[in-house]
């Protein structure tokens, strides 16, 4: 992902991406986003129900007792979004299950619908549209 999308995912969560300034040994949020541009919108939105999750359950709890959801890993894997974190909760899980399955329908490169054409290039699967796949 363009750094410039990175940073603004960093600035908008900086709950969720506290990880990212940390050493490759405590964690793979110091590689960045491991993905391309097309899910930006995508994870922007996981981002913002998670952040949604943790504020209304954090509400009235004392501080040392807030659930927590950190990203440790973000990164694409077998052609869908794959969004590794320390803490959350189940329905945080749930969030995450969703937003990667929906990624096997999203183009990586560009964001649009993606009719399921996956490109094998060295190895790797890319979810692409028809447009990109010609690219």
């Amino acid at each position: 992902m363009k750094q410039e999308l990175q940073e603004k995912l960093y600035k908008t969560y900086p709950s969720i991406f506290k990880q990212k300034d940390l050493t490759c040994q405590e964690t793979a949020m110091c590689w960045g986003f491991a993905c391309d541009d097309g899910w930006y919108t995508l994870i922007d939105e996981l981002c913002g129900n998670i952040e949604n999750r943790l504020q209304n359950v954090n509400r009235n709890k004392p501080k040392d007792d807030h659930l927590i959801c950190e990203a440790v890993q973000v990164k694409e894997k077998f052609g869908g979004l794959r969004f590794y974190i320390y803490g959350g909760d189940d329905y945080i899980s749930g969030l995450i299950d969703l937003a990667e399955s929906l990624s096997c329908h999203i183009c990586s490169k560009c964001g649009n619908k993606s009719d399921h054409v996956n490109k094998i290039d060295r190895g790797w699967i890319h979810t692409l549209c028809t447009e990109c796949k010609k690219e």
